[in-house]
């Protein structure tokens, strides 16, 4: 299951650099189809071959990218910080229905959209399980930063400089994000829901040269994204960026719409004729194209 989380972070993940390489290791260990992973800062330093603070600073990118959470109330192996890639999570339950629906299970329509409960008993298989002792009001983190292994105390004041300069960003999550799509929370990200998100000019040429606007035409694209929309109507806002890598994986997986055959005549039905197969109807028509005159006619 960890290669289908991989494919998706190649495939599918907005993030950069360092951020990348660290998404990357934490989908290596991916067990399930709940995405669920487990490390700690030291050892995606020692996978990435980059220093304790540059990988700190990376999670810190890919939670405000939404394309990866914390889960605090869970602890893996060795007390090592448990997380979960939420978009390959829902791109691996989104396949699965697709499957099954192709299959022929009309239990899958009973579904619910959104994101499935954790299954807790099967991520004690691999060492994943609820913290013992649950944490006091007042070591409850606030925001979502990963666990450092240092003492709480409060941090000192961060100097201004780029000190991290050779750790590249995971997309657009400053002040300069388009106005089409701009909503800021408290921690500063631009955040805004599904059915506010506008696929931005990146994304509709992302459409166009991997062949999707062809393959699937403007109609049957406008009719995926309102397919789209709809499911993800319930979801928390994300920043612009992770709504745009979780649209591309949609539309992506879509089915193309379809369209009727060619008629193999001016006046043929591309409907088989009541009581023919479709093989005779393919067949019938045939002949009627080898009895039309040609002009070539002694």
């Amino acid at each position: 299951m960890s290669s289908e989380a991989r494919d998706w972070v190649w495939e599918y993940s907005s993030s950069r650099g360092a951020a990348r390489l660290v998404l990357l290791s934490i989908a290596d260990r991916v067990a399930d189809d709940q995405c669920i992973s487990w490390a700690s800062l030291s050892s995606l330093a020692k996978r990435t071959r980059a220093s304790v603070s540059t990988v700190r600073e990376s999670i810190e990118r890919l939670l405000l990218s939404g394309e990866l959470e914390q889960l605090d109330d869970l602890m893996g192996p060795q007390r090592s910080t448990v997380y979960r890639l939420p978009l390959a999570a829902e791109a691996v339950a989104q396949a699965r229905r697709e499957r099954r629906e192709k299959a022929g299970d009309t239990a899958v329509s009973d579904e619910p959209a959104g994101p499935a409960k954790l299954r807790l008993s099967a991520l004690r298989t691999y060492g994943i399980r609820p913290r013992e002792v649950p944490e006091s009001p007042a070591r409850v983190r606030k925001s979502a930063v990963p666990e450092t292994g240092r003492s709480r105390r409060k941090p000192a004041h961060r100097r201004t400089g780029n000190r991290h300069s050779d750790v590249p960003a995971t997309g657009t999550q400053n002040r300069s994000e388009p106005d089409l799509n701009r909503r800021y929370s408290s921690g500063g990200a631009a955040v805004t829901s599904a059915a506010e998100w506008q696929v931005d000019p990146a994304t509709h040429t992302w459409a166009r040269q991997q062949g999707h606007l062809d393959r699937l035409g403007e109609q049957g694209l406008k009719a995926a994204d309102a397919k789209w929309r709809a499911h993800r109507a319930d979801f928390k806002p994300r920043p612009a960026e992770a709504w745009a890598a979780d649209w591309r994986s949609w539309i992506a997986r879509e089915h193309a719409p379809h369209r009727p055959t060619r008629s193999a005549g001016p006046h043929k039905s591309p409907t088989a004729p009541s009581g023919m197969t479709l093989a005779e109807a393919h067949t019938a028509a045939l002949l009627a194209a080898l009895d039309e005159p040609t002009g070539t006619e002694g």
